[in-house]
């Protein structure tokens, strides 16, 4: 394993590219301005490996923010992109490949009865808030402080992810009449969450969570929590959303819906659903996705929606997940490896810790407190994440560059990786 590595080519791309690029990345949390220093730039990927653009080698613990969950370059993934732009980039124009991508779907998420493809979490995420006040005549809005369901203007009101990185409490663009749609209660509380429908009677269209939250770092629902939503939103004729952009497909074949054991009234995907490649959906309920045109009146387009090179990547991870299930266990496995191993290591250093695990994704957050919402993941030591984070990306292990994002894993880590990025922790 290398001890340390130099990165020029990358510090002179990053100088080229802030003269051309606002801050030189084209997605906030890339800019390394939570941990410091300067980014790295990516050349190649193949299996559980990054290769930067100086050569460096990286175990790769972000894959792409979720979507390589096969890890990267798998060939039949590949073979299906390079089949489908022999034929045709783009269309315009319904094909064939829509249709199987939303039956496929439909038989791993049995409550999906209509579904629309879109190219991204962040626009299925406003389509389905869009389509739930549509359905309801309410304009309301309850999220969770801490999560990140996009950068549409309703979800920017204490987001998670990146606006949690930049310390953003408000963000500009955002009109007051908007923000004032859009109610907030802490993760894992439901006292609040019965009180803003209480104090809002008949104004909430939807509620909107992350099942299992990956924007603070993971954090997992507490018992009954979810439960509790789904109860209020029949008591009360709210829509309850799962924004499944990160859990769909990763935390099982049916998602965070299936192992969890709760149902929602919509879904939004993305991530895995394209296979590294943009594709987002929103499906659910029948009677409410026969609001969306030209069904109903509630307008949602796209022109490279259901885009045929998209489509195919994603449609061969998702068959490839679905024809073999045991996948699921190994992850769960991997994690497991990871979660037991950090927690040796660190307890022999000493250091005050706690690890949120769900399947195949994780965080390791620093401090003696449990971390359960947004105020307990920002009370840990972030300073010590950072300095982590520095070390073990010069020893050839990337993880997020915030304290604030969930780790992925994928099939392609094996429990030799999880030795090596152990043994990269102990040398801290």
């Amino acid at each position: 394993m290398h001890t340390s590595y130099q990165y020029p080519t990358s510090h002179a791309l990053f100088a080229r590219a802030q003269a051309h690029i606002p801050g030189g990345v084209n997605s906030p949390v890339r800019a390394f301005k939570s941990v410091g220093g300067q980014p790295v730039f990516m050349q190649r990927a193949l299996g559980a490996y990054l290769y930067d653009a100086d050569g460096n080698r990286y175990l790769d613990y972000i894959n792409s923010w979720g979507p390589m969950i096969l890890g990267h370059g798998h060939p039949e993934v590949v073979a299906a992109i390079q089949q489908q732009a022999a034929q045709a980039l783009s269309f315009g124009a319904p094909t064939e490949a829509e249709i199987l991508m939303a039956e496929l779907v439909k038989s791993l998420v049995p409550n999906v009865e209509l579904l629309r493809l879109v190219s991204s979490g962040t626009e299925a995420c406003l389509s389905a808030l869009r389509v739930a006040r549509g359905y309801t005549g309410r304009n309301k809005l309850i999220k969770f402080t801490g999560c990140y369901h996009g950068h549409a203007d309703p979800f920017l009101v204490k987001a998670g992810s990146g606006v949690a990185t930049f310390g953003i409490q408000h963000v500009p663009g955002v009109t007051a009449s908007t923000a004032a749609d859009t109610l907030t209660a802490d993760y894992n509380n439901l006292a609040q969450v019965a009180q803003l429908l209480a104090d809002h009677p008949e104004q909430v269209a939807a509620i909107i969570i992350e099942p299992v939250a990956g924007n603070m770092g993971c954090v997992p629902p507490e018992p009954g929590f979810l439960a509790g939503l789904r109860q209020l939103c029949d008591q009360h004729g709210a829509v309850l959303i799962f924004d499944e952009v990160m859990t769909g497909f990763r935390l099982a074949p049916g998602g965070a819906q299936e192992r969890l054991g709760i149902q929602a009234d919509l879904l939004t995907f993305g991530k895995v659903i394209g296979g590294g490649l943009p594709v987002g959906a929103f499906g659910g309920k029948r009677a409410i996705m026969e609001q969306v045109a030209p069904l109903g009146s509630v307008y949602q387009a796209g022109t490279l929606s259901g885009n045929p090179v998209a489509v195919a990547a994603g449609y061969t991870t998702l068959r490839l997940l679905q024809q073999s299930p045991s996948i699921y266990q190994q992850l769960d496995q991997v994690g497991h490896q990871l979660r037991e191993g950090l927690h040796q290591v660190l307890r022999q250093k000493g250091v005050a810790h706690t690890i949120n695990q769900v399947g195949s994704m994780i965080s390791v957050h620093f401090g003696e407190h449990r971390v359960t919402d947004f105020a307990t993941a920002a009370a840990c030591d972030i300073p010590l994440f950072n300095r982590l984070f520095h070390h073990l990306l010069g020893r050839g292990v990337y993880l997020p560059p915030s304290a604030y994002e969930s780790w992925f894993l994928s099939t392609a880590l094996t429990p030799a990786h999880i030795d090596q990025t152990l043994e990269a922790v102990a040398s801290f």
